[in-house]
């Protein structure tokens, strides 16, 4: 979780419902170890993008898809496809299967839009285009979107490298009005230096979730099974697992919110940690590069209160609640306490698929894309899936949902509590879809398809960030921060106890970038409060100095940035964060790592740099 820094609050809490589902899937005995990494070899993956070959090797549902007839012309050459453009009802669609290498740093899909319409509307999106890349949808785009012209449109799928998937545009439109969706030079090429090899000391490695959950009709309890998949990356013979039930934090050991039973695949051990730490012992020690499958009966009971776990009336907000693998490091396993002053999550990015079955009167956002199912009699079934994120968050009550997409192509929804007003919801989005675009410009494409916030002013902690979903006020500022940690902690993780500047100070610091504000001179305000305070202390330390952690990891921490920009210059700064981020890109970053990063992007010696700002490791 992350306090906003602008709030007087010592810190966000918000409680994720801990829900340790560890599934540990067995590799076959020759597979090779995660540490061997693919060699890179940049390519481009779309054929005929341009559509000047013909029409093979797409797939369009009419002969008049691709075409080079007159109403429309092309971005470059003279054919193009035209999708809709009839002005009744009608689907266009328009498909090939694309192998994307594995090995690269990145996989980027771009394409030429134009978009002209006959609606008049400003704020209904009657006729929409789907961009999808195998289940996933990565944008949607309406008319009101039009434009006069074309404009390149750029996304990551850098999580689907390694698979042969269907790239697929659907254009539908209603009974009146025409828009056309023309498209042209298509590409979707892999980039950037070789993907690092896994780090060997950081397991288990690669999770794969599947949950299924069913609640109640008021949506605060949700009970279900849980599995887990996992690798072995260690030289080291693993034995054990721990599965971390964060949100028994916010009960007690003998009323846990969060129980765990039935585990197959191993043996439950003792809890500990606060009941937060539940012991997996293996039916037989898990060689390097092996993996295995655990599962567990799950229960989940949402508490009141307007919290990261908890309920506001009859809207449940429902974060760190499934069941997470910890981390065994070169430190040892992290089991280190919840925290309600910041966050203490660490883990490694995983792929979820959960289905959540709710009465159908509760709107249901959730990390990852989601698609709505009939479900028993007045029930809808939600399945959301997402690659590589490090954590699993959802809500559930009769939200008001307001949808847009920002001008790179992300689908943007905002929910909302009752009490907030439609013009607040409204901005809040478009702060959303004008955050989510600026943060990307700088560290990388936004990679999780569709982002959700959930809007509520009774949230104490001001907002919390989860992957592709998160919690805020009606608060430009806060909503800013909360979706650059899509990017510093999300995408570029960290161990959020030991280390919580590497999230908070780096997305304040992004925060001030996207909306112009340059930290001048904030350096000059700095006062510490003893020779222990360091901008790299951990939470065990802010626990202790609770008033101070704002202030310095927050404040402090994206100061320092500032006066590192200016010490190496604008242009190194912008390439270091990029290219920091892009090594980094469903990794772990460390001090150590980013200190050694920005000394090589520069000729000045950093020494006195990190001591005068206290930024130890």
């Amino acid at each position: 979780m992350r306090k906003t820094p602008h709030r007087s609050i010592a810190a966000r809490v918000l409680a994720v419902a801990a829900l340790a589902a560890v599934a540990l899937p067995a590799l076959p005995a020759s597979a090779a170890p995660p540490s061997a990494a693919a060699a890179c070899t940049p390519a481009q993956v779309v054929g005929n993008g341009g559509f000047e070959s013909g029409t093979s090797p797409w797939t369009q549902s009419s002969t008049s898809v691709i075409t080079s007839r007159s109403g429309q012309s092309a971005h470059g050459g003279t054919s193009f496809a035209w999708l809709d453009g009839v002005g009744s009802t009608h689907t266009d669609t328009l498909s090939q299967s694309v192998t994307i290498p594995s090995g690269c740093a990145k996989a980027t899909l771009t394409f030429w839009l134009h978009i002209d319409t006959a609606e008049t509307t400003s704020s209904t999106a009657y006729d929409k285009l789907t961009a999808k890349i195998g289940s996933t949808t990565l944008a949607t785009y309406s008319n009101l979107n039009k434009a006069t012209g074309y404009v390149q449109k750029s996304i990551d799928v850098s999580a689907f490298a390694g698979q042969t998937v269907s790239l697929a545009f659907t254009g539908t439109e209603d009974s009146s009005l025409q828009t056309s969706f023309v498209l042209d030079d298509i590409a979707l090429d892999t980039s950037g230096d070789t993907a690092p090899p896994a780090d060997s000391t950081r397991t288990p490695a690669a999770p794969s979730y599947t949950v299924s959950l069913s609640s109640d009709s008021a949506g605060t309890v949700w009970t279900g099974h849980e599995s887990a998949t996992f690798t072995n990356a260690s030289s080291t013979a693993l034995s054990e697992v721990y599965l971390r039930l964060w949100d028994n934090y916010h009960g007690t050991c003998s009323a846990m919110p969060i129980t765990v039973s039935n585990v197959s695949g191993g043996t439950a051990g003792a809890l500990s940690v606060g009941c937060t730490a539940l012991q997996i012992s293996l039916p037989a020690p898990l060689a390097q590069g092996q993996s295995a499958t655990i599962g567990f009966d799950l229960g989940i009971t949402v508490p009141s209160g307007a919290d990261r776990f908890g309920h506001d009336g009859a809207f449940s907000f429902i974060g760190n609640a499934l069941p997470v693998l910890a981390v065994k490091d070169g430190s040892g396993w992290h089991l280190d306490p919840y925290t309600n002053n910041g966050e203490s999550f660490y883990s490694l990015a995983a792929d979820f698929k959960v289905t959540l079955d709710h009465p159908s009167g509760l709107l249901v956002p959730a990390t990852g894309t989601s698609v709505d199912t009939p479900g028993s009699s007045g029930r809808t079934v939600t399945t959301a899936t997402a690659s590589n994120v490090r954590d699993f968050a959802w809500a559930a009550g009769p939200f008001s949902k307001i949808s847009g997409t920002s001008t790179a192509g992300t689908a943007i929804n905002v929910y909302s509590v009752s009490g907030i007003s439609s013009s607040d919801a409204q901005s809040m989005l478009s702060t959303a879809k004008t955050a989510v675009d600026a943060h990307a410009g700088r560290f990388g494409a936004y990679p999780y398809g569709e982002l959700d916030a959930v809007i509520d002013n009774n949230y104490w902690f001001g907002g919390m960030e989860y992957p592709g979903f998160v919690l805020d006020l009606v608060s430009t500022t806060a909503l800013t921060h909360e979706i650059g940690h899509q990017w510093w902690y999300g995408i570029v993780g960290d161990d959020e106890y030991n280390s919580p500047w590497l999230d908070e100070a780096f997305t304040d610091y992004a925060t001030d970038l996207a909306l112009g504000k340059t930290g001048t001179s904030c350096w000059n305000s700095v006062s510490w409060a003893s020779t222990a305070e360091k901008i790299t202390n951990s939470m065990a330390y802010w626990d202790a100095h609770s008033s101070r952690y704002s202030t310095v990891v927050y404040g402090y921490g994206k100061c320092a940035l500032h006066d590192l920009r200016r010490l190496i210059g604008d242009t190194a700064m912008t390439k270091l964060l990029k290219d920091y981020a892009t090594s980094h890109w469903y990794g772990v970053s460390t001090t150590a790592e980013f200190k050694a990063a920005a000394q090589a992007a520069t000729t000045t010696d950093l020494t006195s740099f990190w001591s005068t700002h206290r930024i130890d490791g």
